[in-house]
């Protein structure tokens, strides 16, 4: 992946153990308050879970999550959970300074490996006046499908429907 001046740097993608817990709890905060104060709402759930929630998330077995590292540290996060043939992602997360470099579309494509096979249809939400992401995921044949609103927010759903062979 090209840094904005042409260097390079090496992204290792690979589940999150509970030993990055607090790692990823970090990121997740750091990534997500811009989002909750362009939308005046400082309690959105990334912010407001806890590490002891985290890690009861982590262990669960309908939920993958994933880790972008850049050497030791950990630049990229993505969730995802399983409900029969649909996965949602959520919780997709990438450090401020590290946006706009290619992180998040690596850890969408990372994600199609652990999908169970039965996986027909992947779910994305994000605020509907979050662009940036709308853009991310419509780039990547997310379609739109759906807003709900919900307190302060309204959400976009998008979804992407798996080719049977390959999970493209």
């Amino acid at each position: 992946m090209n840094e904005p001046n042409g260097e390079s740097i090496e992204i290792r993608i690979e589940p999150i153990e509970d030993e990055h817990a607090g790692e990823l709890l970090t990121l997740r905060r750091a990534a997500f308050v811009t989002e909750a104060q362009a939308y005046g709402d400082p309690n959105i759930p990334p912010l407001t879970q806890t590490l002891n929630e985290l890690r009861e998330d982590l262990s669960r077995g309908d939920v993958v999550t994933l880790g972008a590292w850049s050497g030791h540290r950990l630049v990229g996060s993505l969730r995802v959970e399983f409900d029969g043939d649909k996965a949602t992602l959520g919780r997709f997360a990438v450090a401020p300074d590290q946006q706009g470099r290619g992180i998040g579309t690596q850890l969408m494509y990372a994600i199609l490996p652990h999908l169970p096979e039965e996986t027909s249809e992947i779910w994305v939400f994000t605020g509907k006046d979050s662009k940036q992401n709308i853009a991310l995921y419509t780039e990547n044949d997310y379609e739109d499908q759906q807003d709900e609103v919900a307190g302060k927010l309204t959400y976009a759903y998008l979804r992407k429907i798996l080719a049977e062979q390959g999970k493209d």
